[in-house]
């Protein structure tokens, strides 16, 4: 079957329709879906039956896996895939379930932030837990040029440690960090304004949920700045809202996007597979 690719809203995604991940050797499928994931930014990959192994080794044909610092909620025998799930065993939670309730681009925080994203849904509810995603370029075309040449001259703070210890005190964090995790993740700076690798496009580099300050700012100005920022790059008219169905893959650029789950009725099951793609220093 031949791939086609249908843009799924003016502001950025598409759904791919008719790949089978499975097919981890196929070059020609991986070079329509690379250049597809460049132009769209979010891929919605319909009706995929993977494994973990296939998961793995499709996204791996993008780059070397990271291993999430949460470690207790990594799929056992396969350390490269988190658990995005509200399933328990024995009264624990088997997944983390409270990922991505901020708007954010995952692993901003670390040196080499993510290349790209793949979730996929296993289980779904009927309704809820929708994926909103950000047009990062978009946010940074619609900048005037006085507030380009600002913000280009600027670099963030990103904190994992600071969002564990947010989440905390706002009652919503399942989970915290050991010592021994928190050390795995220092603070780091990145541009507001990076390069994308690739497409040479220059995105506007805020992860709402983990930018934490501004480099050279007082923390009241910094965090002004990051407020308005923030609200610039969520507006309407930059967001896809993805609605999952089951067996999606959805395939993400961290580099351009930034995303945010929606709530749903924890009494129905969410369940999905995470790979991230290990990307490389912002510039």
């Amino acid at each position: 079957m031949d791939i086609e690719i249908r843009p799924l809203s003016q502001a950025l995604g598409a759904e791919v329709i008719g790949a089978d991940l499975s097919r981890t050797d196929d070059d020609s499928q991986l070079e329509r879906i690379h250049q597809a994931l460049l132009e769209h930014g979010v891929l919605a990959i319909r009706d995929q039956q993977i494994t973990p192994e296939q998961h793995l080794a499709f996204s791996r044909r993008f780059g070397e896996l990271e291993v999430h610092v949460l470690h207790q909620y990594l799929l056992p025998g396969h350390p490269e895939i988190l658990l995005i799930s509200n399933k328990t065993v024995n009264g624990k939670p088997v997944g983390l379930q409270d990922a991505g309730n901020e708007w954010h681009t995952d692993l901003s925080y670390k040196a080499q932030p993510s290349l790209g994203s793949l979730l996929y849904a296993l289980e779904i509810p009927p309704q809820g837990g929708d994926t909103l995603y950000a047009d990062l370029y978009a946010a940074y075309d619609a900048l005037t040029s006085e507030k380009k040449a600002r913000v280009s001259a600027l670099k963030a703070v990103h904190s994992y440690t600071q969002y564990d210890q947010r989440s905390k005190q706002k009652g919503g964090r399942q989970t915290t960090l050991t010592e021994a995790q928190k050390a795995q993740v220092p603070t780091v700076s990145h541009p507001l304004v990076r390069t994308h690798p690739e497409t040479g496009r220059k995105a506007l580099y805020v992860s709402p949920g983990l930018t934490v300050g501004i480099d050279g700012m007082d923390e009241a100005a910094g965090a002004a700045l990051l407020k308005q920022l923030n609200e610039h790059a969520t507006q309407p008219a930059f967001v896809y809202r993805h609605r999952w169905r089951a067996h999606d893959v959805l395939f993400w650029d961290n580099r351009r996007t930034i995303h945010l789950a929606t709530g749903y009725d924890p009494t129905h099951t969410r369940h999905m597979h995470r790979t991230t793609i290990k990307g490389d220093r912002p510039f």
